[in-house]
């Protein structure tokens, strides 16, 4: 999706450059172990890591991991891995995402590509015939890591969620209080939100010299979330039909323009809503778990802080919150030889079970930790925007939705904001696109696994 490919692109900048690809021998930099017994705990809950083992028999072996981003955090799964193991030699390779999905399949077709390699969901059809299956037992996987059932394939699983992430409302601290507003002023309805974003705005004359809310370049991300808080899923109850076109939809589409019509933002302020934020323009943006992390590194004078999305009706619990996606744990190359492919299987369930290494990736990302360890781990509950989601449970996923969605969301925005296009004929439009696209693709929702779940026209 969109919205986490603008996180791996962000995140990518600024992480440690490393050699494109490995051109290590088969044992790279390892060393002879001997030790089995090394006198380590056995890390997990109910899928365990039992460090007091050989590995590949204590032959050196080397491992290529590919990953797009968040390098620092990924090497210190590697490092404390070969700590234990020094015959191993992990190889972290950075590809950029914009290459990542080309290289990857090309790579992972022969026996020379890596033997792990990070994946996201939107990509699952580019490179699930590649995977091979995690050597984990279902029933340990769904015990310690939210929602991994939805992940099964045919009784296995071959990738999972290592975090959830969802929007929410990013709000520039000092324009809060320079506006009067206190803790007590965060909004929990929209019309609430609404007056709210009328007294950050400033004004110099007619002239818009302060967004109370932007918007902008964020249409993808907020619209299907914001329709299924009036109890509209972004499918039919077959699971199969998108629906789009709906009093719903429409609801949330007058919301929006509503604010830019008390004059509390504009199309034509800020054309990137989180840029907008990071450069002072701008009091209140939604944005998903990704941007916490782009406002601390590029964007560190910003004092900001992090309330839940509002909902439509004051002391009601909506039907959801928002939708939220999940980032993906590893992937482990099918064509990778056998020796390999044991030695990632071992390194997988270190990984799975590394919990310290798990937090500070969740952390960094932005997202709600899936693995269930960490739900009450006080630096979790403390991170602003884990903190502003609130009760996770009530966040749906709707499966690896396929971008067609967030295209033309996203075009639907333009046209109504830009184009001058009526929104209600936007909106047939975008359905009529969406399935047209959809068509054939064979793809079937996840919304019914939500708890809460009721079907919708």
């Amino acid at each position: 999706m969109k919205t986490t490919r603008t996180l791996a692109a962000v995140l990518a900048a600024g992480v440690l450059m490393i050699t494109a690809c490995s051109s290590k021998p088969s044992g790279g930099d390892g060393v002879t172990d001997t030790t089995a017994a090394k006198g380590l705990p056995v890390a997990g809950a109910t899928l365990k890591y039992d460090p007091n083992t050989l590995v590949n028999d204590g032959k050196p072996i080397h491992l290529d991991w590919w990953a797009w981003g968040n390098i620092p955090q990924i090497q210190a799964f590697a490092d404390a891995y070969q700590k234990i193991h020094p015959n191993v030699d992990i190889t972290v390779v950075n590809q950029p995402w914009d290459d990542y999905w080309t290289k990857l399949p090309l790579q992972l077709q022969g026996p020379k590509g890596p033997a792990i390699f990070n994946i996201h969901n939107s990509q699952h059809d580019n490179v699930i015939k590649y995977m091979a299956p995690y050597d984990i037992p279902v029933d340990q996987l769904a015990a310690d890591y939210l929602n991994a059932k939805s992940h099964v394939i045919d009784g296995k699983i071959y990738y999972l969620d290592l975090g959830l992430m969802s929007g929410a409302i990013y709000y520039n601290k000092d324009m809060w209080a320079a506006a009067g507003l206190t803790d007590a002023d965060i909004p929990a309805t929209w019309d609430q939100f609404r007056e709210v974003a009328k007294k950050l705005t400033v004004k110099d004359g007619a002239k818009l010299k302060q967004a109370g809310f932007n918007f902008n370049s964020s249409f993808s991300a907020f619209q299907a979330g914001m329709a299924y808080q009036l109890g509209q899923n972004m499918f039919a109850a077959d699971g199969t039909t998108p629906t789009v076109d709906n009093p719903a939809n429409r609801q949330v589409i007058q919301r929006f323009l509503q604010i830019y019509a008390d004059g509390s933002g504009s199309k034509d302020f800020g054309t990137e809503a989180t840029t907008s934020f990071g450069q002072g323009q701008t009091a209140m943006v939604y944005a998903w778990g990704w941007y916490e992390g782009t406002l601390r590194s590029q964007f560190p004078a910003i004092k900001f802080g992090v309330f839940r999305t509002p909902v439509p009706t004051a002391g009601a619990t909506p039907y959801a919150y928002d939708r939220y996606n999940g980032e993906s744990t590893v992937g482990i190359n099918k064509n990778a030889p056998a020796d390999q492919q044991a030695a990632a299987q071992d390194f997988l369930k270190f990984y799975l079970t590394d919990k310290a290494d798990m937090k500070a990736l969740d952390l960094s990302l932005g997202v709600f930790p899936a693995y269930k360890p960490l739900a009450d781990d006080p630096e979790i509950k403390a991170d602003p925007a884990l903190q502003a989601y609130g009760d996770i449970s009530r966040y749906i996923w709707p499966g690896t939705v396929p971008s067609t969605f967030e295209d033309n969301f996203t075009k639907m925005w333009q046209d109504i904001l830009y184009n001058k296009v009526d929104p209600a004929k936007a909106l047939t439009t975008a359905q009529q696109k969406i399935a047209a696209d959809l068509a054939g693709k064979n793809f079937t929702s996840a919304e019914k696994l939500y708890p809460a779940y009721a079907p919708s026209n």
